[in-house]
């Protein structure tokens, strides 16, 4: 299911970078002097990468869903697929093969029509089944026992058949991840993962010889960074090719750019073959120092990708080699909102904005969301918002606010940075994850900074107290003190009010805030001099917006009727306490 949702980047990004990767191998090993079976075998074990080791750290880093997370996930996922076909090849590859050639390609061909065929009827119907029957004893005990059991007998199996045990047990893994229980299998197993992944790495060190390290460290050294240099680049060029930014590519290279788990499996079944002997102790060497290295190599790519953004390069190669083409005769826009990201925020943001008629522009990197949401009629397009020709297509100096919604907090600072270099009169929110990436955020100039887990707490706090019948005047009350306090308490250290709703206004505890007059409200047909909202609750009334005219400064006489917009200036508390003016009358039935 993952492989149809990114495709793209899994069926193009994945080929490019393992073809590539294995065609420069081989000739570099060719040049070396390595027979052709042994260019090719090293070129397979060099173009795999870490999925557990990248996975995770994205995981933490939480750019999951970001472009170059996509394209490094659908490339890691390429890769655990064609390790399959490398395992059956290999032995063909040693010569060894009973038969010949010719044989060893029937076999090869057989084998593989048999997982093709066998794996799918097995995760559609045969484990469903088997799982379900498990399931129906209602025993934890025996269904984790009979999820080991599986993925030992079909491991087995696979070695009888004269395939490795690993891949056996990567099958196992395949068949039940779609059954409908493996939810429930993967709970159970998960407890273990760790272990079993330490048992894994720590056999891994086992068989490194320590003397190799000592006595060859500048062979190794040097090996393993042309390793890393030559996957960043092969890799990163990839994901350029797929129409990507260059900031992506860059991220995406640096993220997989060492060798892989499924390496060290593959190169067992290559040792036994005799296609490793000679250069076995340098390969485990380089490919554990590649994975040490990886947590640094990730963590400092982004300033190494702003780095480079600063060179002189092509424009097209900054922001796409294949962008999306740009509607014709689109107007230049004024008073605008401008939305960064396309995803759930960015998509209310915008419906929000079609509603109530505010003229807004999208920028989205996803060259597919652009395609689907133009025919629906959405005014986006492709590019990459971090730089700055991209934000003057959107007409950012003149756009109104500009709402950035990305999942990528160090792209976040980067587009922060550049709009704030393009224009200082927008309004520039900003929706991040955490609460810890606030105050980098306002020391670039942002002015507001809406972060996720904040916000999710003040909306389970309201849920609970109306689950304690709390009447919904106090729990708004507290709700708006709760938002003022927090966002106050956030936002001391940058100097910033966190409860206007202008950027105009630099006035301590008071907010603009706009309210409809509903029908049969009490505010309805009455005027300001009858409603006295100065004098008892301490609220201006700024102007009134009535069907599409808006005047501003209203005369004290002139009555509200329904459907009336008043934008109005006050605490918050205050209000959130005329809000019931504004409001229908409710009917008290014992009168």
């Amino acid at each position: 299911k993952k492989l149809i949702e990114i495709k793209k980047q899994v069926v193009v990004g994945g080929s490019l970078q393992v073809g590539l990767t294995i065609l420069v191998v081989f000739i570099i090993a060719r040049q070396l002097g390595l027979s052709s079976a042994e260019a090719i075998f090293y070129g397979f074990l060099i173009s795999l990468s870490s999925t557990a080791i990248v996975l995770r750290l994205i995981q933490e880093r939480a750019e999951v869903d970001t472009p170059h997370g996509r394209a490094g996930l659908g490339i890691l996922l390429f890769q655990d697929v064609i390790i399959v076909p490398m395992i059956l090849i290999t032995p063909m590859l040693s010569g060894n093969q009973p038969g010949g050639i010719d044989s060893g390609i029937f076999f090869i061909a057989a084998k593989g029509l048999a997982i093709v065929i066998l794996v799918p009827v097995a995760a559609k119907w045969l484990m469903p089944w088997l799982l379900h029957q498990v399931a129906r004893t209602k025993s934890n005990e025996l269904f984790l026992l009979s999820v080991v059991a599986i993925c030992l007998a079909i491991a087995w199996l696979t070695s009888k058949a004269g395939l490795s045990l690993a891949l056996g047990a990567f099958l196992a893994g395949l068949i039940i991840s779609e059954t409908e229980y493996s939810h429930q299998a993967l709970g159970n197993i998960l407890p273990f993962r760790n272990v079993f992944t330490s048992f894994f790495f720590v056999s891994i060190g086992m068989l490194l010889d320590t003397g190799f390290l000592v006595n060859n460290p500048l062979i190794i050294l040097t090996v393993s960074a042309g390793v890393l240099i030559l996957k960043a680049l092969i890799a990163g060029s990839a994901v350029i090719l797929l129409g990507l930014p260059l900031r992506s590519g860059i991220l995406t290279g640096l993220s997989i750019c060492q060798v892989g788990e499924f390496s060290f499996i593959l190169s067992r079944t290559g040792l036994q073959h005799g296609l490793l002997a000679d250069h076995y102790q340098l390969f485990l060497a380089v490919a554990i120092l590649t994975m040490a290295a990886t947590p640094f190599i990730i963590s400092l790519a982004p300033r190494f990708a702003d780095r480079i953004l600063q060179l002189p390069l092509p424009v097209k190669l900054k922001t796409g080699l294949w962008p999306v083409p740009e509607e014709k005769g689109r107007k230049k826009l004024k008073q605008h909102l401008v939305i960064i990201g396309f995803g759930l925020n960015g998509q209310n943001v915008a419906r929000a904005a079609r509603m109530t008629g505010i003229p807004y522009v999208i920028i989205e990197m996803s060259p597919d969301t652009v395609k689907r949401e133009r025919e629906k009629g959405e005014p986006i397009f492709y590019g990459d918002a971090i730089h700055q020709e991209v934000l003057r297509h959107a007409d950012i100096e003149e756009a109104t606010v500009v709402v950035v919604a990305i999942n990528d907090p160090a792209a976040t600072r980067g587009i922060t940075e550049s709009v704030r270099k393009l224009t200082r009169k927008a309004y520039l929110i900003i929706r991040t994850r955490y609460l810890a990436e606030m105050q980098a955020l306002y020391d670039l100039d942002a002015d507001e900074v809406i972060p996720e887990e904040f916000e999710t707490s003040v909306e389970i706090f309201s849920r609970v107290l109306a689950k304690y019948l709390i009447p919904r005047e106090e729990i708004d009350k507290l709700v708006i003190q709760l938002r003022s306090d927090g966002y106050e308490m956030f936002r001391a250290l940058s100097e910033k009010s966190s409860s206007f709703s202008s950027s105009d206004l630099h006035l301590p505890d008071v907010e603009v805030s706009s309210m409809r007059v509903e029908k049969c409200s009490p505010m309805q047909g009455k005027s300001l001099v009858e409603l006295e909202l100065r004098k008892k609750y301490g609220v201006t009334v700024l102007a009134v917006r009535r069907d599409s005219q808006t005047f501003p400064n209203p005369e004290v006489d002139v009555p509200f009727y329904a459907d009336d917009v008043l934008y109005l200036l006050g605490a918050p508390e205050k209000l959130a306490e005329i809000g019931k003016l504004f409001s229908k009358i409710e009917v008290d039935n014992d009168t």
